[in-house]
């Protein structure tokens, strides 16, 4: 079988120009090195040089093992780097599944400040629309899923990391604007935008408008947040938010936050990873994210 050692020695006999000297390069003694690429002769019943007075030829099948030589070792060398870093968690790639549309512009702070931790980890994110997310993380092709509602099964963790509140978005002339929370009941004549997500998963309907048994006149789905806002501040209709994402957008929008119902709607977003899995960068990510919700 043929090892990193013969490839080194191919390369130092022809650089260095004599067996002695490649002997020296390596650590060798002639005899060592003579004894390696004898053992490997043998095994493939052939020569990879001849040896003319202190002069070395090599057959036709030495110059392609040096040729090999060339081309292999450096990549050796590099995936060698690459593993270095891996095991000092300075590169790597950590993949990233969003089920939550308003979740993304949250997720933004968190990997800036996970890109200035970790400048060689390459950060992938993945849309909800794209794949179903629980499936993605027990398959392995995300390493984190981001969502406000976490499915409890067997071999998934699910750490909250943000609590925020789920409102109402009224532009500044809307007969809402100076009301402190609604009730279902005030959606029945309103025009309702949200992100194209099925109406069990979307907060508004499951704990808010289907337990008082209350529907809105009109629901349509957009899926940019900036353009949903930007109807909702031309009077087009309501839609329903994160306060903090509000709150964000209501400098520079004509827009207000209401609570839903006195008691308002309370939700956390959770970051879910596999319990067996030991993925630093992953580990990383959630402890960020439960420093900055700390902090804010």
């Amino acid at each position: 079988m043929i090892e990193r050692m013969h490839l080194r020695i191919m390369l130092e006999i022809d650089r260095q120009g004599s067996l002695t000297a490649a002997a020296d390069k390596l650590n060798l003694t002639q005899s060592a090195l003579s004894h390696t690429i004898k053992k490997l002769e043998a095994k493939f019943a052939l020569s990879l040089w001849r040896k003319e007075g202190r002069q070395i030829q090599l057959t036709e099948a030495g110059h392609y093992l040096l040729r090999e030589a060339r081309r292999l070792l450096p990549q050796l060398e590099r995936i060698d780097e690459s593993l270095q870093q891996y095991a000092k968690g300075e590169s790597g790639n950590l993949s990233i599944g969003m089920e939550c549309h308003p979740c993304y512009q949250w997720l933004l702070t968190v990997v800036h400040d996970f890109l200035e931790q970790f400048p060689g980890v390459d950060v992938d994110v993945k849309q909800q629309f794209q794949f179903g997310g629980m499936a993605a993380l027990f398959n392995h092709d995300i390493d984190v899923l981001v969502t406000p509602d976490p499915l409890l099964r067997k071999g998934i963790s699910f750490v909250p990391v943000f609590d925020y509140e789920q409102v109402l978005v009224v532009g500044h002339e809307h007969p809402f604007y100076q009301r402190q929370f609604i009730e279902p009941e005030d959606l029945l004549d309103q025009v309702l935008y949200t992100y194209p997500v099925d109406i069990e998963r979307l907060d508004i309907y499951s704990l808010f408008l289907l337990p008082a048994n209350c529907r809105p006149q009109k629901h349509k789905t957009v899926e940019a947040t900036e353009i949903m806002l930007q109807l909702v501040a031309a009077h087009r209709g309501v839609a329903t938010l994160p306060r903090w994402l509000v709150d964000q957008f209501a400098e520079q929008l004509p827009i207000k936050a209401i609570a839903l119902g006195k008691a308002g709607v309370y939700k956390q977003i959770h970051l879910g990873m596999r319990t067996n899995d030991d993925s630093a960068f992953a580990h990383a990510l959630v402890a960020l994210a439960k420093k900055k919700s700390a902090v804010h």
